[in-house]
């Protein structure tokens, strides 16, 4: 039967120093030379992807901005689906007038926008994920579809936030992907739906799927697939909720996982 290994980056495949452990890149290689596709399901830009497959030297499909964007190996799009740009201004709009403490990014493909470049959270975010955002506005974007907005929070005031969101546009995808992170998608964008997607295309059933994640934008995907399995990193909260858990993102979690799995 054939099987998938789909892994989230941020506290998942990278440390807390950003980098891929030497047993992580192992694993991932191993993979490889036994036929398993590994397949990258993250909230960033594929500008934010790509840095890492460059500096580790593997290709591999990526899941994109937690689902609105499906690129295979060659870069081609499998899946996209996005909210239109009157929507992405009503949203944007609606955070300004309740003064949210916030900063906004907005992504359509591989375009980013950003209100502010000179802001401290932007140039913190360029840094994480190795990318180059651009000072603009919805209008600015050139595609014809806007993919993920990221709103980058004050940690105090995030869940006030999210409530207040979810509550004037229950129609989006809204996660919490971090203590500072919302994205904010078009409606049934997930992780757990685009796996659904990717599986039923390569037609691999997902009990043959595993997941890797930490955060709580990755809990759906994780209940989705056969073996769903949380970084001993992830928050208290949902290692009450996933049952199968493995070693920490600085403690080689993935290797340890696949191998005691002998998927590698």
């Amino acid at each position: 039967m054939k099987k998938i290994v789909f892994s989230d980056v941020d506290g998942t495949l990278l440390n807390s120093a950003h980098e891929i452990t030497p047993l992580t890149e192992t694993a991932i290689k191993r993979l490889e030379d036994n036929g398993i596709p590994f397949v990258i399901v993250s909230a960033r830009s594929p500008s934010g992807i790509y840095p890492i497959l460059k500096e580790y030297r593997f290709s591999c499909p990526i899941i994109s901005y937690s689902g609105a964007l499906i690129l295979n190996e060659e870069k081609k799009v499998l899946f996209h689906k996005g909210m239109k740009k009157q929507e992405a201004e009503k949203i944007i709009a609606f955070m300004e007038d309740c003064r949210f403490d916030l900063t906004w990014c907005v992504y359509s493909f591989d375009e980013w926008i950003v209100k502010d470049k000179t802001d401290p959270k932007i140039i913190s975010e360029e840094t994480a994920v190795r990318a180059v955002s651009a000072q603009g506005s919805v209008e600015s974007i050139n595609g014809s579809e806007i993919h993920k907005i990221l709103c980058i929070c004050n940690p105090r005031e995030i869940l006030e936030i999210e409530e207040k969101l979810k509550k004037a546009f229950p129609m989006l995808s809204i996660a919490k992907s971090s203590d500072i992170l919302l994205e904010i998608m078009e409606n049934g964008i997930t992780k757990a739906a685009a796996i659904q997607t990717l599986c039923s295309l390569w037609k691999i059933p997902l009990s043959e799927a595993v997941a890797f994640g930490d955060n709580y934008n990755d809990a759906e995907m994780l209940e989705l697939v056969g073996h769903g399995i949380l970084m001993g990193n992830a928050p208290c909260e949902l290692k009450q909720k996933i049952r199968e858990q493995t070693e920490d993102n600085d403690h080689d979690g993935i290797y340890h996982a696949l191998l005691k799995r002998n998927l590698i």
